[in-house]
C-alpha cells in the first residue's frame, strides 16, 4: 500500500460480493463491493478495482475459479465473503467450508495483501422459514472468525447489530441485502478497515415504524416470498442447476473506479 492509499483492490465471492439486490442485470449491479471501492477512491484517487464475484458460487467453486485470478492482480487490498450457498443446501460440511475460506485468507494474506471479511446475520431472524438453518450461519461466522484471527484478516462484525435483519435492509427474496443493506455493510467493511471518514453508524437502527401487523398478513407474505423465490430456488437444486451458470464475473479485470461524491440510499 502507498502512502496515499490502496492501490488495486479485489473482491471475492458469491451473489452478495457481485451486488444482488442493488440495482439489476438490466441496469447492472453495484453492491457493497462497489461501494466499498468508491470509498476507497475518495483518498487513493488511482485506485485500480475488480470484482471476481459469481452468484451460486460455494466456498470451494470461490476458491478453486476466484483465488488465482486475485493473487495474479496482486492486490494490497482484498475481501473474501463466501458460504452462505453452502450453509443453504443439506448436508454441508462447515468444517470443509470455513477450509477453503481459510485457504484464501493465507494465500491472499501471505502475498501482503489486507484482507476483510464480514459475518453472516442470522438467516431465521429475516427468513422464518430459514430458521432451521439459523444456526449453521452462526457456526460458520465462528469458524471464519477463527480463521480471521489465524491470519490477521480484518472482521466486519455485521451480524452483531440487530439492524442487521430489519427486512428493510433485504431485498424482496430476503437472501441478499437491498440498496439500503449494501450501503451499510459497505460502511461496516469500511470502519474496520478504519478508512478516513468511516464511522459506526451503520450500526443504528432504522426508524420505528408501524408494527400492527396481522398473523394472517404474515402468513400471507411467508406463502408469496415461498412461492416466488423458496420454489424455483428448490427447483434449480432438484435439477442440479445453479443461478450462476455460464455467468462471468461482472469485473473481472482490474479497472480505474470513480470516487463517490455521496449516496442519498443511505439515508435512514
Amino acid at each position: 500500500m502507498s502512502s496515499s492509499g490502496y492501490l488495486r483492490y479485489v473482491a471475492l465471492g458469491d451473489s452478495h460480493t457481485e451486488g444482488l439486490g442493488d440495482g439489476d442485470d438490466v441496469r447492472g449491479l453495484r453492491g457493497w463491493a462497489d461501494r466499498l471501492a468508491e470509498q476507497v477512491a475518495r483518498h487513493s484517487p488511482g485506485l485500480l478495482y475488480a470484482n471476481l464475484a459469481v452468484r451460486g458460487r460455494k466456498a470451494g467453486q470461490v476458491r478453486a475459479e476466484q483465488l488465482a485470478p486475485a493473487l495474479a492482480m496482486r492486490p494490497d487490498l482484498a475481501t473474501v465473503v463466501a458460504g452462505v450457498n453452502d450453509v443453504l443446501r443439506p448436508g454441508c460440511d462447515l468444517d470443509e467450508v470455513a477450509g477453503h475460506v481459510e485457504a484464501m485468507f493465507a494465500a491472499l494474506t501471505a502475498q501482503g495483501a489486507t484482507v476483510a471479511t464480514l459475518m453472516f446475520p442470522d438467516v431465521g431472524r429475516i427468513t422464518p422459514l430459514a430458521r432451521p438453518i439459523g444456526h449453521r450461519v452462526l457456526a460458520l461466522n465462528a469458524r471464519i472468525r477463527e480463521a480471521a484471527d489465524r491470519h490477521g484478516v480484518v472482521v466486519a462484525e455485521t451480524a452483531a447489530h440487530a439492524a442487521a435483519t430489519d427486512p428493510r435492509l433485504w431485498s424482496a427474496d430476503r437472501l441478499h441485502a437491498g440498496p439500503l443493506g449494501h450501503t451499510r455493510i459497505a460502511a461496516a467493511v469500511a470502519q474496520a478497515l478504519g478508512l478516513p471518514g468511516s464511522d459506526d453508524k451503520w450500526t443504528l437502527p432504522l426508524p420505528a415504524e408501524g408494527t400492527d401487523i396481522s398473523v394472517w398478513r404474515t402468513v400471507g407474505a411467508e406463502v408469496r416470498w415461498a412461492g416466488t423465490f423458496l420454489g424455483p430456488w428448490v427447483g434449480r437444486r432438484l435439477r442440479g442447476r445453479s443461478s450462476g451458470d455460464g455467468r462471468q464475473a461482472k469485473r473481472p479485470a482490474l479497472l480505474p473506479v470513480a470516487a463517490s461524491t455521496g449516496d442519498t440510499s443511505s439515508a435512514v
